[in-house]
């Protein structure tokens, strides 16, 4: 394992595309990824692993079946495995990520967003 700190704006900058999570490092099994987020995402759950998505910049809001809850810049949420979720993010927002490193981006749900091999950045 190489030390190094990690500048999150730099790494931010070197990408612009919605829906991609990257790699920017790894833990006891996990995964630290930051992601674009901008318009509506799919209804997905993923059946064996919790999701963190701490916001960086921006808002989104996280739809769940029965509620929908906005998450603002300097805040963040835990998904719990098998729950229903669908983040929307009216304008370009940045997330972190902190995921076990077997999470498909789209959990149970396979289509246009799925992203199977993740960049490490």
């Amino acid at each position: 394992m190489k030390l190094a700190k990690i500048n999150i704006s730099e790494k931010l900058s070197l990408f612009s595309e919605y829906w991609n999570p990257k790699i920017v490092g790894e833990l006891n099994g996990q995964q630290v990824k930051l992601v674009k987020f901008k318009g509506k995402f799919i209804w997905h759950k993923h059946e064996n692993e919790d999701e963190m998505f701490y916001v960086l910049n921006g808002k989104f809001k996280m739809e769940f079946r029965d509620k929908t809850i906005e998450v603002n810049e300097g805040e963040f949420i835990i998904v719990p495995k098998g729950v229903d979720h669908r983040p929307v993010a009216e304008e370009e927002v940045h997330v972190m990520l902190f995921e076990p490193e077997t999470t498909l981006n789209t959990g149970n749900t396979n289509n246009k967003f799925t992203k199977e091999d993740l960049e490490n950045i």
